[in-house]
């Protein structure tokens, strides 16, 4: 075997060793995205079981405002049929599960400030033990939104610089969107204002 044909047969093996690093190490990455996308949708889910339990303690108030019940439950289910795989992370997938969980967070702080207006209700074992809940999920929600991000973000440096960008596309590692705050969450509103909504 000449020496021109040991040279290029190592330097295929040694372009082959760089490319499996190269995808192995997108690959890393793309799995570590895909199980914080399974850990954002573990606790969405979470609060929309609890909501479900919300939904039916309310329902037994007897003069409760059910408009307000009528849309948390309309939320919840608007929230639980948006379901998108870490694979289908496209930005408008994306926006639609933002968008529907967003509602859902809405109608529910409505509705936990329209309880405030029934003392008896309130005052029902039941409805005090999802208020202690419901705050952990939402912290628990806060902290795999922000862990979602911070792979994802890690990610997309990871496809977008050299020499990765040149293989990304071809082996299929497409960017992943990110959470980012609601529009006009840095104006919080008057609780009479969400009280007083038509």
């Amino acid at each position: 075997m000449s020496k021109s044909r040991i040279y290029i047969i190592l330097a295929v093996v040694v372009a082959g060793l760089f490319l499996m690093g190269r995808y192995n190490s997108m690959l890393k990455l793309s799995t570590e995205v895909d199980n914080a996308w399974a850990n954002v949708e573990t606790v969405y889910q979470a609060r929309a079981d609890k909501v479900k339990g919300l939904a039916a303690i309310v329902k037994n108030a007897a003069d409760f405002e059910q408009e307000t019940l009528t849309e948390v439950i309309e939320a919840r289910a608007k929230a639980t049929s948006v379901n998108i795989s870490a694979d289908n992370l496209t930005p408008e997938n994306f926006a639609k599960f933002e968008q529907a969980q967003n509602q859902l967070t809405g109608s529910l702080q409505r509705l936990l400030l329209t309880v405030e207006r029934y003392p008896d209700l309130k005052a029902v074992q039941a409805y005090r033990d999802f208020q202690h809940q419901y705050e952990g999920i939402e912290n628990r929600i806060a902290v795999a939104r922000k862990d979602f991000n911070g792979v994802a973000t890690k990610y997309n440096y990871s496809i977008r610089k050299f020499p990765n960008v040149l293989l990304s596309g071809i082996f299929g590692f497409d960017e992943k969107p990110l959470f980012k705050a609601s529009e006009g969450s840095e104006d919080a509103p008057e609780m009479d204002d969400l009280l007083n909504r038509d």
